[in-house]
């Protein structure tokens, strides 16, 4: 099958470059190659660059421009924000989280771990949203920082941050949230949330790879993790201006008609679970009754192995992604389904569906038609309905 045919549903591993944002960068790869440390004209075009994205950046989630950090991406963001906040408090070498963070949260945790820090996990129910109570109780004891993740990027479920952070904030902790599944899907407004660090990345919304954010509330300040007099001493290197560039015009699309852009991939979304739950008695799609993004569908093939399903789909010019993560020997399940109570077997027979707005009604179709043929041609299925969670 060509690559004309092929459809692409793997958005929440990264969306494709936007025209504008390639439009916008390309100067920036050629004519106007200046530092922006430099003092001539062609640094101060560079800075002058830089600071316009920095604007419609901070625009996308209602923030000061002073308030953005760019960073290399949403892991360094991350990190910065986690190492950052245990830093300046080293009295109290202690994090709270969950138990589904994304795995760049999660290997700096068990890292962490092994130098002494204490890393609360909190539990969460079926749907992967935290339990209040666990927080509550774990937060009888100081602790640096709470660290969340805004949208589960397996199941696309919104977990509700608000009661979170204000707990936290009733105790004095750190607020961090990784919204990197959340920026660009839904509204993010630093104005109505109490988080003080907000973690971002370019490429999930149509910005280029290699370029992200931390929002860092003023009056905020964290230790660098690279040293040096860029980013107001909070981040060295030379700026990827550039991508900088690219990010601030992907944020400014991202911005203008998101309610009426969601709702269309909301539209698409739905109708892709309704062809399958309507046709394959042993689908479920997780979390169908809590709030999610628009765009992701997480659903699972009865006892019907993800990884042999996703390469039949991918013959097919199908492009989505496994519920589970590969392991070196073998795959193993997703620790996040597994948190959320999931066996083995059901982790290792989910399969993640991810939209974007250029996905087309023909192709959620197409894609329908065959997700079903050869799920039935790999479980021997033949008709009935689906169900949810």
């Amino acid at each position: 099958m060509g690559e004309i045919d092929r459809i692409y549903l793997d958005y929440n591993a990264t969306a494709p470059l936007r025209p504008e944002a390639l439009a916008a960068m390309l100067p920036f790869l050629r004519e106007r190659f200046g530092n922006p440390s430099s003092p001539g004209l062609s640094g101060k075009l560079a800075k002058e660059a830089v600071g316009r994205a920095r604007s419609e950046v901070a625009a996308l989630i209602g923030a000061k421009p002073s308030e953005i950090l760019f960073t290399s991406g949403c892991t360094e963001s991350i990190h910065q924000a986690i190492l950052g906040a245990l830093e300046r408090a080293p009295d109290r070498l202690r994090v709270l989280s969950t138990t589904v963070e994304h795995p760049s949260t999660d290997l700096l945790f068990e890292r962490l771990e092994d130098r002494g820090v204490e890393i609360v996990r909190l539990p969460v129910d079926r749907q992967g949203l935290v339990d209040l109570g666990a927080l509550e109780e774990a937060l009888a004891r100081p602790a640096a920082l709470l660290s969340l993740v805004w949208v589960n990027n397996e199941t696309g479920v919104i977990s509700p941050v608000q009661k979170a952070l204000v707990l936290a904030k009733e105790r004095g902790l750190l607020c961090h949230l990784d919204a990197a599944q959340a920026v660009g899907k839904i509204p993010v407004d630093a104005g109505e949330l109490p988080f003080d660090l907000l973690s971002f990345s370019a490429h999930k919304l149509g910005g280029p790879k290699g370029t992200g954010a931390l929002f860092l509330r003023k009056g905020v300040a964290l230790p660098p993790l690279l040293c040096g007099h860029q980013e107001r001493g909070r981040r060295g290197g030379t700026e990827n201006v550039a991508g900088i560039v690219g990010f601030g015009a992907a944020a400014w699309l991202a911005a203008n008609g998101l309610v009426d852009r969601v709702k269309a991939v909301g539209w698409h979304r739905d109708r892709l679970e309704e062809e399958i739950l309507a046709a394959l008695p042993f689908a479920v799609v997780h979390g169908r009754g809590s709030p999610r993004v628009a765009n992701t569908a997480s659903v699972r093939f009865g006892r019907i192995d993800g990884e042999e399903l996703l390469a039949r789909l991918e013959r097919r010019g199908v492009e989505a992604s496994l519920g589970s993560a590969c392991a070196s020997g073998g795959t193993e399940p997703s620790r996040i389904l597994l948190a959320m109570g999931l066996s083995p077997e059901e982790a290792r027979a989910t399969i993640r569906f991810s939209l974007g707005e250029e996905t087309t009604i023909e192709q959620v179709e197409r894609a329908a038609r065959g997700i079903v043929e050869e799920a039935l041609a790999a479980s021997g299925a033949q008709d009935g309905g689906g169900r949810t969670e």
